[in-house]
C-alpha cells in the first residue's frame, strides 16, 4: 500500500427532499447571491427547477441564471459564467444537474479564484489553490463529480477536451436526492453505470499490492452497481436501486475506493478525446468500448489480479490449472455485462471510422509526445494497438 492523503470535504444531503436543505444551509454559510447552473431545460419541466429557486428565495436569497450547458461541456459557457458572477456580485455557485453542470461550476469556480482564464489552467495542468464557493443538486448518477477533485471541459475551437485535476475542484456542499434521477432515460442511465464501475476499475487494476481495506470497499461499490444498474433501468422509480448508483457514483470518484493506489487513467484519457473528436459520443458510451480492449492489452502484466477481478467481482469460477484463462473470462464477462446494458462495445457502435484512428491515437498521446502510466508505458504505439482492438 502506498502513502497516501484522503481529502473529501464536500458535505452530503442525501435522501428524499435532500434539495429541502439548500436555503438554511446557505443561509448559515451566509451566502445571498448565487448563479444557478443547469442544461437544456428538464429541470423546469420536472420541476425540479422550481424546488430549488423556492428554496433560495423563501431565504431571501436571490438567483441568476445560467442554463444549456451542453454534454461534453464547454469553455464558452464557462466564460459566461464568470462574466455573470462578475457583472452582478454573486456569491455561490450552485450546479443543478450532473457532470457536465457540475464540471462548468468547477471551471467557472477556478477562473473566478485565480482570476485567470480557466482553459490556460486547464490545458496546462496548473495547479489552482483558489476556487469560488459552490455546491450542487444532482440529478444525474454517473460523473461522480459532487464529491471529486476533478473537471473536464471542451474547447471546441481547438478541438479538445481536457481535465484538472485538484482539490480546488471539489464542491463544498451536494444536495443528492435520488428521486431526481427518476427521469433519467435507460440509456444514460447505463452510460452512468458504466462511467460509476470505470471510476473504481481505474483504481482497482493497478500494480500496487497489499491494499486490502480499499480492494474490499472498490469490489463493494462494483458489486453493488453491478446489481443495481439493471433494476434502475427495467423499473426507473425502485428507489433503492437508484440510491444505490447515486451514492456509489460519490464513493467511486471520491478516491475511497483508490487509497494506497495509484490510478490507471488510460481508458478515461482516451475517452475524452473519442468526446471531443464526435461531439455526439457519451462518455460512458465511449468507455464501454475502450475499457474491455484496454483490460485485453494490459491483462497479461498482472494475471492475478485480473482473475481477482472475474472471480470477485464478475462471478468467474476460478481456473487454477489456467488462471490466464479466468482472468479473459472475465474480461469476457464485462463487455457481456456491458451488453447486456445496451451498452456499444465496438468503435463502429460509436460511429467511430477505422480512418479515425491515427487521429485518436495521435490526440491521446499529443502527437507522441506524452506517456500514461499502467502495467506498462502507454505511448502513441500502444494507444495505437488498443484502438485496433476494439474494431
Amino acid at each position: 500500500m502506498l502513502d497516501f492523503e484522503f481529502y473529501t470535504p464536500t458535505k452530503v444531503f442525501f435522501g428524499k427532499n435532500a434539495e429541502s436543505n439548500i436555503g438554511t444551509y446557505l443561509n448559515k454559510k451566509g451566502y445571498k447571491k448565487v448563479l444557478v447552473v443547469y442544461g437544456g431545460g428538464s429541470i423546469k419541466r420536472n420541476g425540479l427547477f422550481d424546488k430549488v429557486v423556492n428554496e433560495l428565495s423563501s431565504h431571501d436569497i436571490s438567483y441568476i441564471e445560467l442554463a444549456g450547458v451542453e454534454p461534453n461541456p464547454k469553455i464558452d459557457k464557462v466564460y459566461e459564467g464568470i462574466k455573470l458572477v462578475k457583472q452582478h456580485g454573486l456569491d455561490f455557485l450552485l450546479a443543478v444537474g450532473g457532470g457536465s453542470v457540475i464540471d462548468t461550476c468547477k471551471a467557472i469556480g477556478i477562473g473566478l479564484g485565480e482570476n485567470r482564464d480557466p482553459w490556460e489552467l486547464i490545458e496546462n495542468t496548473i495547479i489552482p489553490e483558489h476556487s469560488f464557493p459552490m455546491g450542487s443538486v444532482l440529478t444525474i448518477s454517473a460523473a461522480g463529480s459532487e464529491m471529486s477533485n476533478s473537471a473536464v471541459i471542451t474547447n471546441m475551437e481547438r478541438g479538445i477536451k481536457r481535465g484538472l485535476n485538484c482539490d480546488a475542484n471539489r464542491p463544498e456542499v451536494a444536495f443528492m436526492n435520488p428521486e431526481n434521477t427518476y427521469s433519467v432515460d435507460a440509456f444514460q442511465t447505463a452510460c452512468g453505470v458504466v462511467d460509476i464501475m470505470m471510476h473504481t476499475f481505474e483504481r482497482y487494476l493497478t500494480p500496487e499490492k497489499a491494499c486490502e481495506p480499499t480492494d474490499r470497499i472498490a469490489e463493494a461499490v462494483l458489486l453493488s452497481v453491478k446489481e443495481a444498474g439493471p433494476y434502475a433501468i427495467e423499473n426507473p422509480k425502485d428507489y433503492n436501486a437508484r440510491a444505490t448508483l447515486m451514492w456509489a457514483s460519490s464513493l467511486s470518484h471520491n478516491n475511497i475506493t483508490g487509497v494506497g493506489r495509484n490510478g490507471c487513467w488510460a481508458p478515461h484519457k482516451m475517452s475524452l478525446d473519442f468526446g471531443a473528436l464526435h461531439d455526439n459520443i457519451t462518455h460512458g458510451a465511449a468507455l464501454s468500448v475502450i475499457f474491455p480492449a484496454y483490460c485485453k492489452y494490459v491483462m497479461k502484466y498482472d494475471v492475478a489480479r485480473f482473475t481477482r477481478m472475474a472471480v470477485n467481482i464478475l462471478g468467474v469460477p476460478m481456473n487454477y490449472e489456467e488462471p490466464e484463462k479466468t482472468a479473459i473470462e472475465g474480461i469476457c464477462a464485462c463487455e457481456r455485462y456491458f451488453k447486456s446494458l445496451n451498452m456499444p462495445t465496438r468503435l463502429h457502435e460509436l460511429g467511430i471510422e477505422e480512418s479515425e484512428l491515427d487521429k485518436l491515437a495521435d490526440k491521446t498521446s499529443r502527437d507522441g509526445k506524452m506517456v500514461f502510466q499502467s502495467y506498462i508505458s502507454l505511448g502513441r504505439k500502444e494507444i495505437r494497438e488498443i484502438l485496433d482492438l476494439m474494431r
